[in-house]
C-alpha cells in the first residue's frame, strides 16, 4: 500500500541521515524505482542475444495493441522513460530497452557501440522478442539509432519519433563549444559533476530526493570508462557517418520534438532533420531542455499519442 511505502521510505531516510548508509540508500532507490515502474504499468525483464545481456521494461498490453518501442540516449537508461510510459501503457505495448553499455544491460570495454552496431543489436533484440511491426521513439543519441534504424529496416517502422535526436550539427551548441574547450559535461566523475549534468541537461530538472540523486550519481561514476568509450565511438561516427544522406531514405512518418532551450544540441537543427526526411513534421517545445520526455512527461505522451492516431487514421 502506499501509505506503507511512504513509512519504509520515511525510515530508510532516517537512516540514511543517521548513519550515512550506502545499503539503505540503494534500497531507497531500489523501492522508488519499483514505485515508478508499478505506476507506469511496466515489468523488468531481461534477455540474452547473441551473448549480450539486455535489460528492459515492457507493459503487459492488450494482444492487438500496437507496440512503442523507447531508445534512451548516450550515458541514460531505461528509466528515462518511466514517467512518460505512464501515459502510454493503458492504450500500447511499451518497450524500453537499456541499450547495450548501458543501465543494466551487458557493459563490455571489448564490445563495440558504434551506430552501425548500435541498430544491427536493436534489430537482433526485436527478433528474439518477436516484434516484426513498431513506433520507433528515441531521444539523442537514441535519436540517431533510431533514425539510422528506420532508413535500414522501412518495413518494421510504423512511425519515428524522434526527440532531440543526434546525428546533425549544423548550428552549434554549448555542448559543443565545451568541448573544443576540453570539457564534457556528459561525463561524470563525482557527485558536483552529476549535479551540474542535470542542471546542464535539463531546463528544468525533475526533484528527485537526495539519497536517490546519491545512488544515481554513484552509478554515474562507475560508468566513466565505458560512458567514455561509447562517447569516443560516437565522435568518430558522426566524423565519418554520411547521416543526412542515410536519413533522406527514410519512408516512415516522422515526428521531431525538440526543446528550445536544449544546450546538448541546438534546436535549430530540428529544421535540418524535417528538410532532409520525407513526410516529416517537427515541434519546439518552450522552456524544456535536452530530456522532453523527464521534463513534461504528459505533455509529451500527449503529443507522441496524437502523433500517431493521426498517423493511423491517415493510413485508413
Amino acid at each position: 500500500m502506499p501509505s506503507a511505502r511512504i513509512l519504509t521510505a520515511t525510515l530508510l531516510i532516517s537512516i540514511c541521515l543517521l548513519q550515512g548508509c550506502s545499503e539503505a540508500r540503494q534500497k531507497l532507490y531500489v523501492m522508488a524505482m519499483d514505485y515508478e515502474r508499478d505506476q507506469a504499468g511496466l515489468e523488468q525483464k531481461s534477455v540474452v542475444v547473441n551473448g549480450r545481456e539486455t535489460a528492459y521494461y515492457e507493459s503487459n498490453a492488450a494482444p492487438q495493441a500496437e507496440t512503442i518501442v523507447l531508445l534512451h540516449g548516450f550515458a541514460a537508461n531505461k528509466e528515462n522513460w518511466l514517467r512518460f510510459s505512464r501515459y502510454l501503457t493503458p492504450q500500447y505495448h511499451i518497450l524500453a530497452p537499456d541499450l547495450p553499455g548501458h543501465g543494466d544491460s551487458t557493459k563490455d570495454m571489448n564490445l563495440s557501440y558504434h551506430i552501425e552496431d548500435q541498430v544491427r543489436y536493436l534489430d537482433e533484440l526485436m527478433t528474439t522478442l518477436g516484434v516484426s511491426q513498431f513506433h520507433l521513439v528515441g531521444n539523442s543519441m537514441g535519436g540517431a539509432i533510431s533514425s539510422l534504424y528506420a532508413a535500414r529496416h522501412p518495413d518494421k517502422i510504423t512511425t519515428l519519433s524522434l526527440f532531440d535526436p543526434a546525428g546533425i550539427y549544423d548550428h552549434e551548441s554549448e555542448f559543443a563549444k565545451l568541448l573544443k574547450e576540453g570539457e564534457n559535461p556528459l561525463i561524470v566523475e563525482n557527485e558536483e559533476d552529476f549535479e551540474q549534468l542535470m542542471n546542464f541537461a535539463m531546463e528544468e530538472p525533475p526533484f528527485v530526493p537526495w539519497p536517490i540523486t546519491t545512488v544515481i550519481a554513484e552509478r554515474s561514476i562507475a560508468n566513466k570508462a565505458i560512458n567514455e568509450k561509447i562517447f569516443g565511438e560516437l565522435l568518430e561516427d558522426f566524423a565519418q557517418l554520411d547521416f543526412k544522406q542515410q536519413i533522406r531514405t527514410i519512408s516512415a512518418p516522422t515526428f521531431i520534438l525538440w526543446g528550445e532551450q536544449d544546450r546538448v544540441i541546438a534546436w535549430q537543427n530540428a529544421e535540418q532533420f524535417t528538410s532532409l526526411i520525407p513526410n516529416s513534421r517537427k515541434l519546439i517545445l518552450p522552456h524544456v531542455g535536452h530530456a522532453p520526455m523527464i521534463e513534461e512527461p504528459e505533455k509529451s505522451a500527449e503529443i507522441l499519442k496524437t502523433f500517431i492516431e493521426t498517423t493511423k487514421a491517415s493510413r485508413s
